[in-house]
């Protein structure tokens, strides 16, 4: 199973809705809130030159936030890279 990291904040939506999905599909992560953590939030920006989150990542590949998220989803692409 893939391994899979998201960095998020507390109060984000977007956060709510991307983790929403990889738990209906049975997915667990690892979640950083970067609202705590200014390092973590420096080393989200270097790994995935974005200021927003989520950010996520599958086996330490950026894929992008939510919309990317769901976009792979609709695609059948999540499910491949999930079971990389």
């Amino acid at each position: 199973m893939a391994n899979v990291t998201i960095y998020s904040t507390k109060t984000c939506p977007y956060c709510v809705q991307a983790k929403q999905l990889l738990d209906r599909k049975g997915i667990s992560y690892t979640e950083i809130f970067v609202d705590e953590d200014d390092l973590m939030r420096t080393k989200m920006i270097e790994l995935s030159g974005r200021r927003t989150v989520p950010q996520i990542f599958i086996n330490e590949q950026a894929i992008g936030g939510c919309d990317d998220l769901y976009t792979l989803e609709r695609s059948g692409e999540l499910d491949r890279l999930l079971q990389s």
